[in-house]
């Protein structure tokens, strides 16, 4: 799924291809924007806020709106050149696609998409918690947040863009793993959650620009990570054999090794 690194990086890709083109046409291919045309306004800003994606316009006596997208799991922003063919996705999942002078960017498999005023922002990412990716971002504050549920297991709280925006599967699962914290032990229990959240936050940042997510410190294919999507392999630090586990909130999948994460352990089942 796209954590906060992809998103960034996709509104960076976005920025670089269309801010300060104005757009000449707009197709919506969502019901609740199906007469929405953006023709006439011009890119001003793509920028993020967790997994939430705004993209900035400006018309002149008009008031500024923000197109809002959510990727969730599957959604992707892809740039084209002028007549170029568009070759990221099936046609049938696209949801946008945004004609200027210099490109296209086509949104596929899109959620969430909304254009408000640039001033009801907070009304759509208002509820975040600090960015790890962001200016704002704020370790005493992801902290207090995660402590409002102290009995909470540390695998979901982490998960929780309410306390801290950016962490999907993957930073989670290694996140803990360089803590050598279990993913059911309570955030109450947790021995130093700011030396967590700051792991969290370099994580994120050491992939700032590029595609590839590397936590091991190599980019080279299979060494990228130390226990996500690992599965039946053997740990790179101990040798012990790497376990699934899919549950807690909404059903997500965790990985970890049991031998460098000691503690708690899931429910059986």
């Amino acid at each position: 799924m796209p954590e906060g690194d992809t998103v960034w990086n996709t509104a960076r890709v976005l920025g670089e291809a269309i801010t300060g083109q104005t757009i000449e046409r707009s197709d919506f291919r969502v019901p609740r924007l199906a007469t929405a045309d953006l023709s006439g306004w011009t890119v001003a800003e793509s920028a993020c806020r967790g997994k939430h994606l705004l993209l900035r316009l400006t018309r002149e006596g008009r008031e500024p709106l923000t197109l809002h997208s959510h990727l969730r799991m599957d959604g992707v922003w892809r740039t084209y050149r002028p007549g170029e063919r568009w070759s990221g996705r099936p046609a049938h999942l696209i949801r946008v696609a945004l004609h200027t002078g210099a490109a296209v960017a086509v949104g596929y498999h899109l959620h969430e998409l909304e254009i408000v005023p640039t001033r009801e922002e907070e009304r759509l990412v208002g509820h975040l918690g600090p960015d790890l990716m962001g200016a704002d971002w704020d370790a005493a504050e992801a902290v207090r947040r995660l402590l409002a549920r102290p009995e909470r297991w540390i695998a979901d709280a982490l998960l929780d863009q309410r306390n801290l925006a950016g962490i999907g599967n993957l930073y989670k699962a290694e996140t803990l793993f360089l803590r050598g914290v279990s993913p059911w032990a309570a955030v109450g229990d947790v021995p130093d959650l700011t030396g967590l959240v700051e792991r969290a936050h370099a994580l994120l940042n050491s992939n700032r620009g590029r595609w590839t997510q590397a936590t091991t410190g190599s980019l080279r294919r299979g060494e990228t990570n130390w226990v996500f999507e690992r599965a039946g392999q053997p740990c790179r630090r101990c040798r012990t054999v790497i376990r699934r586990w899919t549950g807690g909130d909404n059903d997500r999948i965790t990985y970890w090794c049991s031998h460098c994460q000691p503690g708690a352990l899931p429910p059986p089942g």
